[in-house]
C-alpha cells in the first residue's frame, strides 16, 4: 500500500512539473508574440473617430462597395463562425489562461483592424453594431502604406489614418473627397500576406497562404493573389471617373464562395480491368489535380477545413458498396484516413468542461482519404484552436498544380448483382468539421458539404 501511495505521489509530482513547464513555455512564447505585436505599434493607437465608415465610400464607389459587402472581407468580424470562435473559444480561453490575453487581442488585428487600433478588448459583439463591424473595410486596405516585417505576418501592415488614401494606380480624375497616392505594395502579394500569414505564440505558422504561393509555380510565373481574388475587368470604380478596361474587381472570392471551391481539383477514376467476376479483385486509381489554386488546398484556416475523397460502387440493382482507400505507409497517415476517433479535447478549457473527451475527429464515413494538415495542442491532441497549436502534423494537402493519386482495392462481393457496376469518386469539402460545428452550435451552412468534383467509371460484373 505504501508503495502505491508513493507511486501515486510521484506521478502527481511529474504531472505538476510537466504542467508548470508547459505554462512557462507558453509564457515565454506569448511574451515573444507580444513584442512582435508591440513592434507594429498599432494596438490602441487610434480611436474609431479617426476612420470613415465604408458606407461613406459607397457615395462615390457604389459598385466597389457592393462587391466588398458581399465578400468575407466585410464579414471578417461579424460572420457567425468567426463570432463563435472568437467569443466562445478564444476569449473564453483567455479568461481561463490570462497569459494568452495579448495573443487573443491580436485576433482583431486582422478580423477587425479598426477595433484593434481602437484598443478596447474584446470589442463589442456584432449585435451592438459598432465600428468593429466594419471588419476589413475600405479604410483598412486603402490606408496601408507598407508591411513592417519580412515575410509579412500577423497584421504587419503600417497604417496612418487621414485624408490620403493609397492604391495601386493613379485615378483617371482627381477625387473631391480625398487624395490618392500610389504605393507599389498594392501590386504585391506581401500586401495580402500581412493577414494571410500567421505565426502563433509557439512559433508555428498556423496560416501560410502567401508563403505557400511564394513557394509554388504561380509566384515563378508572376501570377499574384490579386489575379484570382481581385480579377481584372471593364468596370467603373468611381462615379466621377471613367471605366477602366482592367479595373480590379473587389470580389475577394475564397473558401466561402462555392463557385470558387467547385472545380478547384479535377478528379478522374479508372479501373485496372473492365470485367470481373464475384470474388475477384479490382484496383481503382483516382487522380486528383489541383488546377486552380495558387496555394495549397485547403489553405487559410486549415485546422477547421476538411477535404476528403469518397469512392462508392453501385451494382446493377442499386446496392451501394463503400471502398476504403489503400494505405501508403507514410508517417502521420493515420490523420489522413477517416475513422472513429475523438479529438479537439482542448475545447474543454474555454467551455469549462472538466476531463472533456472531445468530439469525433472527422465526422465522415470511415476509410476515406482526407487531404489535411493536423494541428496539435501542447499535449499532442488534435486541435482547431490555432492559438493553442504547439505542433503541425503531416501536410497532406494538395499543392498548386500538384497531382495526387490514390488507390482503392475492391474485392467484388460474392452476392453482387451481375451487370454494369458504376463506381464514383467524389471529392467533398467542408469549411468546418461537422462534429465541431454541432458541438459549438455553429449554423449548418458552415459545415455543409460542397462537392468539389466527381467522376464516374464503369465495370462489368460477370454472372
Amino acid at each position: 500500500m505504501l508503495k502505491i501511495i508513493k507511486s501515486a505521489g510521484k506521478k502527481k509530482s511529474i504531472i505538476a512539473v510537466f504542467t508548470v513547464a508547459l505554462l512557462l513555455l507558453f509564457l515565454v512564447s506569448a511574451s515573444a508574440y507580444k513584442v512582435m505585436v508591440e513592434n507594429n505599434n498599432l494596438k490602441g493607437a487610434y480611436p474609431y473617430k479617426k476612420f470613415e465608415s465604408a458606407s461613406k465610400c459607397r457615395t462615390c464607389h457604389p459598385g466597389i462597395y457592393e462587391q466588398w459587402s458581399q465578400s468575407m472581407m466585410s464579414q471578417a468580424y461579424t460572420h457567425h463562425w468567426d463570432e463563435i470562435e472568437y467569443f466562445d473559444l478564444a476569449e473564453a480561453h483567455a479568461d481561463a489562461v490570462p497569459a494568452i490575453r495579448d495573443v487573443i487581442d491580436g485576433c482583431n488585428g486582422c478580423h477587425t483592424p479598426l477595433a484593434f487600433m481602437n484598443g478596447k478588448f474584446p470589442p463589442a459583439r456584432p449585435s451592438e453594431k459598432t465600428m468593429a463591424n466594419e471588419s476589413v473595410s475600405c479604410e483598412v486596405c486603402h490606408l496601408i502604406q507598407s508591411s513592417t516585417s519580412e515575410p509579412p505576418v500577423n497584421f504587419s501592415y503600417f497604417i496612418e489614418p487621414g485624408m490620403t488614401k493609397f492604391a495601386g494606380r493613379n485615378p483617371s480624375v482627381e477625387s473631391p473627397a480625398h487624395k490618392i497616392v500610389v504605393k507599389d505594395i498594392f501590386r504585391t502579394t506581401e500586401f495580402c500576406g500581412n493577414c494571410h500569414n500567421e505565426k502563433n505564440p509557439f512559433g508555428v505558422w498556423v496560416k501560410s497562404t502567401q508563403l505557400e504561393w511564394k513557394e509554388g509555380p504561380y509566384a515563378t510565373q508572376g501570377v499574384p493573389c490579386q489575379d484570382c481574388h481581385m480579377p481584372r475587368g471593364h468596370y467603373l470604380n468611381a462615379i466621377m471617373g471613367k471605366p477602366y478596361d482592367d479595373a480590379r474587381l473587389h470580389l475577394f472570392h475564397g473558401a466561402h464562395d462555392p463557385g470558387k471551391v467547385r472545380g478547384t481539383v479535377e478528379v478522374r477514376i479508372e479501373p485496372d480491368v473492365r470485367e470481373a467476376e464475384p470474388g475477384e479483385t479490382v484496383k481503382f486509381t483516382v487522380a486528383l489535380f489541383n488546377a486552380k489554386t495558387g496555394h495549397k488546398f485547403p489553405t487559410g484556416s486549415v485546422e477547421d477545413r476538411i477535404l476528403w475523397l469518397n469512392v462508392e460502387a453501385t451494382d446493377s440493382k442499386g446496392k451501394v458498396y463503400h471502398l476504403n482507400v489503400d494505405k501508403k505507409g507514410f508517417d502521420g497517415e493515420e490523420y489522413t484516413i477517416s475513422g472513429d476517433y475523438l479529438a479537439y479535447q482542448d475545447m474543454g478549457i474555454p467551455k469549462k468542461i472538466n476531463d472533456f473527451k472531445g468530439v469525433q475527429r472527422d465526422g465522415i464515413p470511415a476509410g476515406n482519404r482526407i487531404f489535411r494538415m493536423p494541428y496539435f495542442d501542447p499535449e499532442g491532441r488534435m486541435t482547431i484552436m490555432q492559438w493553442n497549436t504547439a505542433k503541425l502534423g503531416v501536410d497532406y494537402r494538395i499543392g498548386p498544380r500538384e497531382t495526387k493519386t490514390e488507390k482503392f482495392t475492391f474485392r467484388i462481393p460474392a452476392n453482387v448483382s451481375p451487370g454494369q457496376m458504376k463506381v464514383t469518386a467524389t471529392l467533398n469539402y467542408q469549411l468546418l468539421v461537422k462534429p465541431v460545428a454541432d458541438f459549438l452550435n455553429v449554423p449548418e451552412e458552415e459545415s455543409a458539404i460542397i462537392v468539389v468534383n466527381d467522376h464516374t467509371t464503369f465495370i462489368s460484373i460477370l454472372p
